[in-house]
């Protein structure tokens, strides 16, 4: 927001010859300055409001993921600041868990739980922050917003809300951790066939889905950080406002996109319509666009997502034949679902909005595919693979080096029994079977019921 000034030596001209003008002139500009003050801290206050708001969405979107995380590693020396507050602080710690919550889906089912804590611990508080560093800090060697403007390609990488940063991050590290660990019990037969194993409430899932998708709309329009900024002129209707907008659209269609094209495709696949596979194709859209949301149209995101429900399902596939075992399909959906949005934006961002939210560098590259040459699609390929390389070398060693000293995956009598049981102090769900006498004294039970008698 532009300072409002006021000059007495300006005023005094224009009050003519009253009496004591310039004690009016200096009276009249120390009530304006109070007022101009007012109204920063109102902008102050409205955009910490807002990022806090958004902060709270990241996080309620635990509630989905549903993963316990530890901490993070670093002070709070230089908080407050103008540019870093608190709400700041908390924005990113919630997009640190989200990446580890990602992790967790891989390696569900066959993980002691002291690997939870050690690997989430290690992937929040080292992995994640030198990645959001890389591509979101002002010094970021690869960050659209580097400070003193010498971008990667002359563009640097557009991760507006982490496809790459968070998803990719998560997704390959969950990646490396089931590969390690192996499939579960069961999941294929002595002949290499795969045997679904189907989740115990479809409810869940879906309840699970729309916590993620609410969250969503403070994972992407939330991550602009601030509301008060105007485009162009002052008073005029478009501003930073309408581009938060836009991008709840974006993250909308996309999202909406990947689960229809995931509905019809699987059908004509499988033959059958299926809740869970709509509910990943959802999340895998959502995933896609993280990264292009805020400068892409809405007819784009509807691309971004019908590519990204068959990505989803090309993974899938590809994990299948490779006997890959990821209950959640957490690798396949945000790493793979992922590094195609960071694709998709280098091929669609669109050179108005570009320079709207990267201003101060006019000509900067955009879409490839909307006239902006190939410089950004270089930058963005480097991303890829940088962060790739990254997970690979620090999550993949520390899950072998767990799985060296047998603090990884949980013993087959443990799998066989369940870690309610074996590790955690009795059963999440009561279920008791009415023909076990040794569970008649208990105070719940559930019991079968024969369709033909009701």
């Amino acid at each position: 927001m532009a300072a409002l000034t006021c000059s007495a030596s300006d005023l005094q001209s224009l009050l003519g010859g009253a009496a004591n003008v310039t004690g009016a002139a200096e009276y009249i500009c120390t009530r304006f300055a109070t007022v101009s003050d007012h109204f920063a801290d109102t902008a102050y206050a409205v955009d910490s409001t807002y990022l806090l708001f958004s902060a709270y969405l990241v996080f309620a979107m635990q509630l989905g993921f549903a993963m316990l995380c530890a901490g993070q590693f670093f002070g709070l020396e230089s908080f407050p600041s103008p540019s870093f507050d608190y709400g700041y602080f908390l924005y990113q710690w919630a997009f640190a868990i989200a990446a580890a919550g990602i992790t967790s889906g891989s390696i569900a089912e066959r993980t002691q739980f002291a690997s939870y804590l050690i690997y989430s611990s290690f992937l929040t508080g080292f992995v994640y922050h030198i990645v959001s560093h890389w591509f979101w800090s002002a010094d970021g060697w690869a960050s659209a917003g580097r400070a003193d403007g010498n971008l990667l390609f002359g563009s640097g990488v557009i991760d507006f809300a982490g496809s790459g940063v968070v998803h990719m991050v998560g997704g390959i590290a969950g990646l490396w951790g089931a590969l390690i660990e192996g499939p579960r019990m069961g999941r294929f037969d002595h002949e290499g066939k795969s045997m679904p194993l189907r989740g115990h409430s479809g409810t869940l899932v879906v309840l699970g889905t729309f916590l993620l998708w609410f969250g969503w709309y403070g994972f992407n329009p939330g991550s602009f950080l601030n509301i008060l900024r105007v485009y162009g002129d002052a008073g005029s209707y478009y501003g930073q406002w309408s581009a938060i907008g836009r991008t709840a659209v974006t993250t909308t269609l996309a999202g909406s996109s990947a689960a229809l094209t995931t509905l019809f495709g699987k059908r004509m696949l499988a033959g059958h319509w299926n809740v869970t596979d709509v509910c990943n194709g959802l999340l895998g859209g959502f995933a896609a666009i993280t990264s292009g949301c805020s400068v892409v149209d809405p007819w784009a995101a509807i691309v971004c997502g019908f590519v990204a429900a068959w990505v989803l399902i090309g993974c899938n596939k590809l994990a299948e034949k490779f006997h890959y075992d990821d209950p959640l399909e957490a690798a396949q959906l945000h790493g793979g679902c992922g590094a195609w949005g960071i694709i998709f934006t280098a091929l669609f961002a669109k050179e108005t909005y570009v320079n709207e939210i990267y201003s101060g560098r006019p000509g900067r590259p955009y879409g490839l595919l909307m006239g902006g040459g190939g410089r950004l699609l270089s930058a963005h390929i480097v991303q890829i693979l940088v962060i790739t390389g990254w997970v690979s070398v620090t999550m993949g060693t520390l899950f072998w080096i767990l799985h060296k000293f047998k603090l990884l995956r949980i013993s087959a009598d443990e799998e066989m029994a369940g870690m309610d049981l074996t590790s955690h102090g009795g059963l999440a769900y009561a279920y008791y079977d009415e023909h076990d006498d040794a569970m008649q004294e208990k105070s719940f039970m559930m019991t079968r019921v024969d369709p033909q008698a009701v």
